[in-house]
């Protein structure tokens, strides 16, 4: 499932990916990738692959009641104050 795949950035910023990973994740010539930066490293996926890696991550989250439930605390914290 996984490898490790080496490439060099070139002196436009474009990056080659190797054709063993291109074809192993199935992304075909004209593929948009994004590239999303975190606190340990870059991850680069296709848009369907970082929509189903979002998905994954809010799987069974609420965010509308918890975003009402930030707002309802932050107005209490108001009225106090």
């Amino acid at each position: 499932m996984s490898g490790t795949h080496t490439f060099t950035v070139g002196d436009r910023g474009r990056v080659v990916l190797p054709a063993q990973l291109r074809k192993h994740r199935g992304w075909p010539v004209g593929t948009t990738l994004v590239a999303v930066e975190t606190a340990s490293g870059v991850v680069v996926a296709s848009r369907d692959e970082l929509e189903s890696i979002v998905k994954a991550e809010l799987a069974g989250t609420d965010l509308v009641s918890e975003l009402l439930a930030e707002r309802r605390a932050a107005a209490q914290r108001d009225d106090r104050g």
